[in-house]
């Protein structure tokens, strides 16, 4: 009896591994997709998707983001509640700061990619006006209908690993 109550009770907790809305988790599940992703217009179809990071100690970090593509790339944000300097301010921004290298789930499947900070204004732009065309709350940012937070964008490229 006792081994079938340790077999519930790890199921359990592997189960409660993921993120859920803004509770973040450590291993993601799903299929994992190494083919190399030329159309990300797949991912509009999910309004969040799931990243997980690497830490230094060896357990995953997973987090619900929100993605956006322009087709060929795909982009995310990270938005702060007060203005700091990338990676400062949120603790997956240091952890990928120091590890790129990530998998995002799309739909169930998993993608490692690698992720990078946008630092050239007209690719910024790019992401900003692929959020905007995806997400109301980001078309509400860029058209100034809302306050405009402090963010940083990002892109996902394809994992070195």
């Amino acid at each position: 009896m006792n081994k079938m109550l340790l077999v519930v009770l790890f199921a359990c907790l592997l189960s409660a591994c993921e993120p859920v809305d803004r509770t973040p988790g450590m291993w993601l599940s799903g299929e994992l997709v190494t083919a190399e992703i030329t159309d990300w217009t797949f991912s509009n179809e999910q309004r969040e998707v799931f990243l997980q990071t690497h830490p230094w100690y060896g357990i995953p970090f997973s987090i619900t983001v929100v993605a956006a593509t322009t087709g060929d790339k795909l982009f995310m944000p990270s938005i702060y509640s007060e203005p700091v300097a990338f990676p400062e301010g949120k603790y997956w921004n240091r952890i990928v700061a120091k590890n790129p290298e990530v998998l995002i789930r799309i739909g169930g499947k998993l993608y490692p990619r690698s992720v990078h900070l946008i630092v050239d204004e007209d690719e910024f732009e790019e992401a900003f006006s692929a959020l905007a065309n995806k997400y109301d709350y980001w078309k509400a940012v860029k058209e100034g209908d809302v306050e405009r937070p402090p963010f940083v964008l990002l892109r996902l490229d394809p994992s070195k690993e």
